[in-house]
């Protein structure tokens, strides 16, 4: 089993790899223009990412002593959780963990558009002006800490192993820097690949100014989850070219503000 530090690592290493990769694709092959597209924007999603970097270090270290993988070492030490008390095959045993993840991250995600506190914050990730991968980063610091608590819950509930929780980490980040990019390819590989995990066509829909598409499509791996619960939209109204991406109050230069995004929530 790979320590903390080792984990910590290969998380970074995929995260780079899965980054750089997407913006190469998505300054060779883009699906939509970004004609509002400024170096003020992506300095503020990339702001955004260092600054609760360092926010959720010091959470993990002073207010929030054990984070996912090390909550999932001590609960197995203690035997806690379904999958420790069952004590499954390891296989079976981190492919349900993946997927029972999953399915709350879902659920923590439609949350936060219908709990009226959750959706103070998330509506930092949502009125970015334009989608690409760096949408994917943009998020406010609070909702972060939110998250990581809920991740927190699920294990000592769920009692997956660290292993499954670092590999359940890595394919979360990885899917959603994907279903954020900017890029284009032909209909009948995104239709394909959307009968399995979310892609950028189906959850660029998601950040539609439209209520009715802005609460749909809220997976961010398995794409299943929409269908199953109903909240599924196969194409926007108006077209990926067309469509207006962001808040409709705030289609202007204020969200690519740093200081605007952390007050935002606030305001």
């Amino acid at each position: 089993m790979a320590t903390l530090g080792e984990a910590g690592s290969w998380r970074l290493i995929v995260f780079f790899g899965v980054l750089i990769t997407l913006l190469i694709l998505e300054t060779l092959m883009p699906r939509r223009k970004t004609a509002r597209d400024s170096k003020e924007r992506l300095s503020t999603n990339a702001l955004l990412t260092v600054f609760n970097g360092v926010v959720m270090g010091l959470a993990a270290r002073l207010v929030v002593p054990i984070a996912a993988v090390s909550a999932a070492i001590y609960v197995g030490e203690k035997g806690w959780g379904l999958f420790n008390i069952l004590s499954l095959d390891p296989t079976l045993e981190i492919v349900l963990s993946l997927i029972l993840l999953d399915l709350a991250i879902y659920g923590q995600h439609v949350a936060a558009h219908y709990v009226p506190i959750l959706w103070q914050f998330h509506k930092v990730h949502h009125s970015d002006v334009e989608f690409d991968v760096t949408t994917a980063l943009r998020f406010h610091p609070i909702e972060i800490f939110i998250s990581m608590l809920w991740k927190i819950v699920l294990v000592f509930i769920l009692g997956p192993s660290a292993f499954a929780v670092i590999l359940f980490e890595m394919i979360l980040n990885g899917c959603a820097m994907f279903n954020h990019s900017n890029i284009k390819w032909p209909f009948w590989v995104d239709r394909f690949i959307r009968l399995f995990i979310a892609t950028p066509d189906m959850h660029r829909i998601h950040h539609s100014i439209i209520p009715r598409e802005l609460n749909s499509n809220y997976g961010f791996s398995i794409s299943l989850w929409d269908r199953i619960f109903g909240t599924y939209t196969w194409q926007p109204e108006r077209g990926h070219a067309d469509m207006e991406i962001g808040l409709e109050k705030h289609q202007d230069i204020e969200p690519t503000k740093f200081l605007w995004s952390l007050k935002f929530p606030f305001s």
